[in-house]
């Protein structure tokens, strides 16, 4: 578990062409657990470990700046998007009837 929450998760390897360096980041969230259980003739073990990442955009190096560019998730962007018509149409549905 520890091998795989570690900083080279967050940030990618940096690429380099025509003179920029891009380094790509992400927002990574880990964790695991485990138990172990008896009751009267029944027994119990179980285990788990999740790790998510996901990009939030990356650092930019050209001519000695650095600016940070951040990543636009438009599958998130279209969800929102599809609840917010879903419930206006809903709301104006609710007052006709």
């Amino acid at each position: 578990m520890r091998d795989n929450l570690t900083v080279r998760r967050v940030y990618g390897e940096p690429v380099e062409k025509d003179g920029v360096v891009i380094i790509p980041a992400a927002s990574v969230i880990g964790g695991g657990g485990g138990g172990h259980g008896s009751e009267q003739d029944k027994e119990g073990e179980g285990g788990g470990f999740v790790l998510a990442a996901r990009p939030v955009g990356a650092y930019v190096v050209k001519g000695g700046d650095v600016r940070w560019v951040p990543a636009v998730d438009l599958t998130f962007l279209g969800v929102v998007f599809a609840i917010m018509v879903a419930s206006i149409h809903r709301r104006r549905l609710s007052r006709r009837g």
